[in-house]
């Protein structure tokens, strides 16, 4: 089979983006390859119109047409036809796309479409309990309406969707992977840094970094050495339009709390795996998800998390197994579980030997290209 994937972001080095779509993507297309399948990957949004190959996979780049008032559409025209294009040359079987604003929403291709949910703006802002903008939702309806076949990363996720866009089709759920072999378990031999708390992901309202402040002050009044580590994209708060999420957090600090925090911005994959390889607990008091590949990344270095206990939680962590689950509202609560693990090496080492155990099973890019290769089999039969 050759199966393309239709998305803004990819982490190369020649790709202008990348994010937790592009990484999850990254992952299948991998064990798709090592599987003997062909992979495309078409990149909209870019610099430049180019078209290469690397590590055994064909990249299209696609620069935006920018008119006023016409952008998109005639984008979404000129992607179409380089994808049918490459069906024509039989450079291609079917494509997927994420649901995220419905880019899908006015295209006409030659082979099968796959929309798959990671997380559609309708969806983020039902989670938020926030208005969603009338011409996205629209857009995501009809992109999803118009495709051939749904896949989702959680149940929680196709639950939600099919009740917000009342939709009658049913969702195969099949999860973001990540690749074992980059997240080894020699990776995960060396000590770590003793009442280090790491969070890492976009510094955003949504994943509960206004509520990490709080947490961590709770923390610090117990254990005036415990230590929080913040790594990821600075953005801006939808809400109250503020350019930056840190320069909100600073100031819900206690005092001599904030004397033991450090935000080191956004770093590279590698450097990622050498922070949470140095973390004692790993937190992600999120509000927002879909089946989010860093909680993932930090179960496979057998890291103790404590973690969100809404909707997809449950589908990753498995409470007073693998991690701890609690509200993020829950300030207290949430930070004695952060000082439980602190103080109990043994829980810490337990917690993340069972984590390491259940990505194998159910996370690791062997399981779940396998998944999608078979789901693709029946779209296309």
């Amino acid at each position: 089979m050759k199966i393309a994937f239709l998305t803004s972001e990819y982490p190369h080095p020649k790709a202008r983006f990348a994010a937790g779509i592009g990484t999850s993507i990254m992952n299948l297309s991998k064990g798709i390859v090592e599987q003997g399948h062909e992979v495309v990957i078409i990149l909209h949004g870019q610099d430049k119109d180019e078209s290469f190959n690397d590590d055994g996979i064909t990249f299209h780049k696609i620069k935006n047409i920018k008119i006023k008032g016409l952008s998109r559409i005639l984008t979404q025209k000129k992607i179409q036809r380089k994808i049918n294009e490459l069906v024509d040359k039989g450079e291609i079987d079917l494509v997927e796309i994420p649901d995220w604003i419905g880019f899908s929403s006015t295209m006409r291709l030659k082979c099968p479409l796959v929309i798959k949910l990671h997380g559609s703006d309708t969806y983020f802002c039902h989670l938020d309990q926030r208005p969603v903008k009338f011409l996205n939702k629209l857009r995501e309806k009809l992109a999803l309406k118009r495709a051939n076949a749904w896949l989702s990363v959680s149940q929680f996720t196709a639950t939600i969707t099919k009740q917000i866009f009342d939709l009658k089709n049913d969702f195969t759920v099949i999860p973001n992977c990540i690749d074992l072999q980059k997240f080894s378990i020699d990776d995960t031999q060396n000590e770590s840094q003793h009442n280090t708390i790491l969070y890492f992901g976009t510094l955003i309202r949504k994943k509960g970094l206004l509520e990490l402040p709080l947490i961590f002050n709770e923390v610090y009044k117990h254990n005036s050495n415990a230590k929080l580590i913040l790594i990821g994209h600075d953005a801006s708060d939808v809400i109250t339009g503020n350019t930056s999420t840190w320069q909100m957090m600073q100031k819900l600090f206690d005092e001599q709390a904030f004397q033991n925090v450090s935000y080191l911005g956004s770093v590279t994959y590698d450097q990622i795996k050498a922070h949470i390889n140095a973390s004692t607990v790993c937190v992600f008091p999120t509000f927002a998800e879909a089946l989010p590949v860093s909680w993932i990344e930090a179960m496979a270095m057998q890291k103790a998390i404590v973690a969100s206990n809404i909707g997809w939680a449950t589908e990753l962590i498995d409470d007073n197994v693998n991690g701890f689950l609690v509200h993020p509202k829950d300030h207290s609560p949430f930070a004695q579980r952060i000082i439980t693990l602190l103080e109990n090496e043994s829980l810490r080492k337990q917690f993340g030997s069972n984590a390491r155990a259940k990505v194998v099973q159910q996370f690791s890019i062997e399981v779940v290209a396998k998944q999608s290769i078979d789901f693709y089999k029946t779209v296309l039969c």
